[in-house]
């Protein structure tokens, strides 16, 4: 069995939900507490063993090359500055020389079409999929437990949560088979199905695993919901061939891609820091108080 060694982070989205902010930021560059919410993501990635880390990008999303770059003048200012801990920090992030790759998607086409483009770069060998807007808090990361599912499994592995039933008809929905170490078989696949009709709560989290012969079907995905070429889809027909296991997260996971979960985030992380919890509890709880009055 082929070692996942690859992720694929898929980051052209505009971010139009955070205007006027991402004008000329990249929504994967807004930070949570004081780390990127792209950093988050492919610091999980690095913890489950990924070794080579593939960008695909749009238009206005240089900043995020640069930013797992070096920065010579930052980092010898740090240096003479005495500023070790810091510069230890950053050194700590920097991937090293090789290990980062960009590709461009150069039309707004869906997620499925900015996978595609990354198929030169990912080659004939499994990969990992994260979407960047989804950042998780867990003992153990929600990829690592992926990871050591399809070590076990084979095929392609997806990460699944619980959500409210009444809910489910805003994400993709799995139909749970039999179980398989940590995971089970997916039977089905629905991309938002109608109110009352979803084969199960758990929804598809923005982890992947997925075998290269995906490349193809998507080559030939014709477009689906909102005109796009959707990966739901494609995963569907490449289920007909292929062994599909869900991988049952049962972290934290926080959806940046809104406003209501990117501020759910920044509170929930800074709560996990020692030095920030009792300044963030007493802004809260002075804020709470006010808002009654």
């Amino acid at each position: 069995m082929r070692k996942v060694r690859k992720a694929v982070f898929p980051v052209a989205g505009l971010g139009t939900r955070f205007l006027p902010a991402t004008k000329a930021i990249p929504k994967e560059m807004l930070t949570v507490v004081d780390r990127p919410v792209i950093q988050y993501v492919v610091d999980e990635a690095r913890e489950a063993g990924i070794e080579h880390f593939i960008f695909v990008t749009g238009r206005n999303k240089a900043v995020i090359e640069d930013h797992f770059d070096i920065q010579f003048e930052l980092y010898n200012t740090l240096a003479e500055r005495g500023k070790d801990e810091q510069l230890e920090r950053l050194r700590a992030l920097q991937p090293v020389p090789g290990q980062t790759s960009f590709t461009r998607q150069q039309e707004p086409l869906g997620l499925g079409h900015a996978v595609w483009c990354a198929r030169e770069l990912v080659g004939d060998e499994p990969f990992a999929l994260l979407l960047p807007d989804m950042i998780m808090h867990s003992q153990e990361s929600c990829l690592k437990g992926m990871v050591d599912l399809y070590d076990k499994s084979g095929g392609n592995v997806v990460a699944v949560q619980e959500c409210d039933p009444a809910e489910a008809h805003k994400y993709g929905i799995v139909a749970k088979g039999a179980e398989v170490g940590e995971g089970f078989e997916i039977t089905a696949m629905v991309e938002k199905p109608a109110k009352g009709t979803a084969p199960s709560n758990l929804y598809i989290n923005g982890r992947y695993i997925l075998q290269p012969e995906i490349f193809a079907i998507l080559e030939n995905q014709e477009r689906g919901a909102g005109g796009e070429i959707q990966l739901t889809d494609a995963m569907i027909r490449l289920g007909d061939s292929q062994k599909m296991f869900g991988f049952h997260y049962r972290g934290d996971t926080y959806d940046c891609g809104s406003p209501e979960g990117f501020v759910e985030a920044n509170l929930a992380f800074a709560l996990r820091r020692p030095e920030l919890r009792e300044v963030v509890e007493n802004v809260m709880a002075r804020l709470s108080g006010a808002s009654r009055g």
